[in-house]
């Protein structure tokens, strides 16, 4: 692809040549169709002038309207064009030998360790255990191209560490597609994503010492440790790797040199609890024999720790891609503050449940789940799963209300399951509820809203009440 524009300056000096009447109609749409493709591939490069010139020529060559110019100006153009094709190409490929890394090992004499490169940052500004994030307080011109050209270099070098490396602003690009950053805070609106920006000194605002600022001019950190300061808050402990394009060492062997560090000061405990640890790990499962034991005693309590396992199989795969690509947790929850803001919960007179807080979402439920939902949401104090057969008639009144056509006898059977203590189906309830609210936005806003509670007490809904609309 990146002989494109060669391609396109041969078919336009051509122009000069007595050609039929059709080719000069052929040129022009694949002119458009080509600049049209470039346009886009430097929008995608945030190179905004590029963009806009090829803007520009798709549509001076587009051919539904055709701009009558003289066939000696339209020479004038083609040749000219073709000039600036010929010369964005030598730039290209300029650009690319100036970026371009190949990994060969560095000799064992010439691996020196950066010595003295821990840095203390407040634990809000933390980075999770398997991230390396570029970091800069200065600008390095040549560096910053080669990460927003080449980021595959960067993400596949780590990955050779077992690390995940960041760009902030390639990160923040890939996030401000709207399913992502509004998963994470449902109440953003379409405006408020289009503000949302970071730097790459963002995580400088959290040094615990600011003089370290100095220390830090481009390169990457890693979180290494968690200690408590003499003030009593917990302070990070990141490594700095520092890189730079103007070093007289090549980048590839300044990484060379960073991945031998790095495994070098990472102990071998340490590799073996991260090695335990993955994206897609999000707590412990559970399994629960269907008549051997209770239903209560099945329930997979959501308090103090997170567990997408007992959910619909849809819902976690749909959890797991969106975090796999939110990536970074603790730069998010920083960038979008997250201040457990909640919704309130609206049940309409049809008994839809909305949140118009949340860019009036919808959370829609088949309707016996809905019945054991808005079951809970009756009894604020909470019901022991004991004691749901005393709830059996008042639920088979809810589902009435949602379902007035009579109820059938598999109905009546499942309602009495899911009232049946003994029995499992209350459980596959209520982590059907917790799908509904979890597919749609993270369990950190997510669990004031689903049943939760304890082994052995009361199951509940924590939702203020004051949020809570009957209409």
């Amino acid at each position: 692809m990146k002989y494109i524009p060669l391609y396109l300056a041969t078919v336009l000096l051509l122009c000069l040549a007595p050609m039929p009447y059709g080719y000069f109609m052929l040129v022009r749409f694949v002119m458009m169709v080509a600049c049209g493709w470039m346009a886009y591939q430097y929008y995608m490069r945030q190179k905004e002038v590029a963009m806009w010139v090829f803007i520009t020529i798709a549509m001076l060559f587009q051919p539904f309207y055709k701009i009558s110019l003289g066939r000696s100006i339209w020479n004038v153009i083609d040749v000219v064009v073709a000039i600036f094709l010929i010369l964005i190409y030598f730039a290209e490929k300029r650009m690319e030998a100036k970026t371009r890394v190949s990994f060969q090992p560095l000799p064992p004499e010439d691996q020196t360790k950066i010595e003295n490169n821990k840095i203390e940052f407040q634990l809000n500004g933390r980075l999770a255990p398997k991230e390396l994030i570029y970091v800069a307080s200065e600008e390095d011109k040549e560096l910053t191209e080669l990460l927003e050209r080449k980021p595959e270099v960067f993400e596949g070098w780590g990955q050779m560490m077992g690390f995940h490396v960041i760009y902030l602003p390639l990160l923040m690009k890939r996030l401000k597609e709207k399913e992502v950053l509004q998963y994470r805070a449902p109440y953003l609106t379409n405006a408020d994503i289009e503000r949302t920006s970071i730097d790459n000194d963002f995580l400088l605002q959290y040094l615990k010492n600011p003089a370290d600022k100095e220390r830090i001019k481009h390169g990457f950190i890693r979180t290494e440790d968690i200690q408590r300061g003499d003030d009593g808050k917990d302070i990070a402990v990141n490594r700095f790797y520092p890189l730079s394009s103007n070093d007289a060492e090549p980048i590839a062997d300044q990484l060379h040199r960073i991945s031998k560090q790095i495994s070098e000061e990472v102990s071998e405990y340490e590799q073996l609890l991260e090695s335990k640890s993955s994206w897609d790990d999000y707590g412990d499962s559970y399994s629960c024999e269907y008549v051997r034991t209770d239903a209560d005693n099945c329930f997979n309590s959501q308090i103090n720790r997170e567990n997408i396992e007992d959910l619909i199989e849809e819902v976690k795969d749909r959890i797991r891609k969106l975090r796999q690509r939110g990536i970074s947790e603790h730069i998010l929850e920083q960038l979008l503050h997250p201040d457990d803001r909640l919704s309130r919960l609206v049940i309409t007179s049809d008994y839809r449940l909305l949140l118009p807080d949340y860019n009036n979402m919808e959370i829609k439920m088949e309707p016996l789940v809905k019945a054991v939902y808005l079951l809970f949401l009756k009894h604020p104090e909470g019901i022991m799963f004991k004691c749901l057969p005393d709830y059996r008639k008042e639920l088979t009144e809810i589902y009435v209300k949602l379902k007035p056509y009579g109820l059938s006898d598999r109905v009546v059977q499942s309602i009495e399951d899911v009232t049946n203590p003994l029995l499992n189906s209350i459980n596959e309830k209520c982590a059907r509820i917790r799908g509904a609210f979890v597919g749609q936005f993270d369990n950190h806003l997510a669990k004031h809203y689903y049943i939760d509670g304890n082994r052995g007490e009361v199951k509940k809904i924590a939702l203020p009440r004051d949020l809570l609309v009957w209409e």
